[in-house]
């Protein structure tokens, strides 16, 4: 059973900081490109980061660049978001999200998914 599980979401203040782990398990994700995307009430959901299998090409949304680091871990099967400098704005339940091919900000091009974190920034 191919699994993501997301976690270290919660509540934190504006300015704040949170990382976000996403562990993979089920089949071997070392070679597949990594996501995060983002849902707020009302809206579609987002992308937000995302990192190629090797790790060694990473994409941001403009919102996040500069506050968000996207990262792997060594054995390359669970994916991190270090998030700085947060804002109310961040407020959303974010998603993890796998593809067999490169890093890439389309939602429909990712086939496997967590079942997302939520994070809440307060002013």
């Amino acid at each position: 059973q191919v699994q993501l599980v997301e976690s270290g979401g919660g509540l934190v203040q504006a300015g704040g900081s949170l990382r976000l782990s996403c562990a993979t398990s089920g089949r071997t994700f070392r070679s597949y490109a990594m996501g995060w995307f983002r849902r707020t009430p009302g809206k579609e959901r987002e992308f937000v980061a995302a990192i190629s299998w090797g790790g060694s090409i990473t994409d941001y949304a403009d919102s996040v660049k500069g506050r968000f680091t996207i990262s792997r871990g060594n054995a390359k099967n669970t994916v991190y978001l270090q998030m700085n400098s947060l804002r109310p704005d961040d407020t959303a339940v974010y998603y993890c999200a796998a593809r067999d091919g490169g890093a890439s900000r389309g939602e429909g091009e990712y086939g496997y998914w967590g079942q997302g974190t939520q994070v809440t920034v307060s002013s």
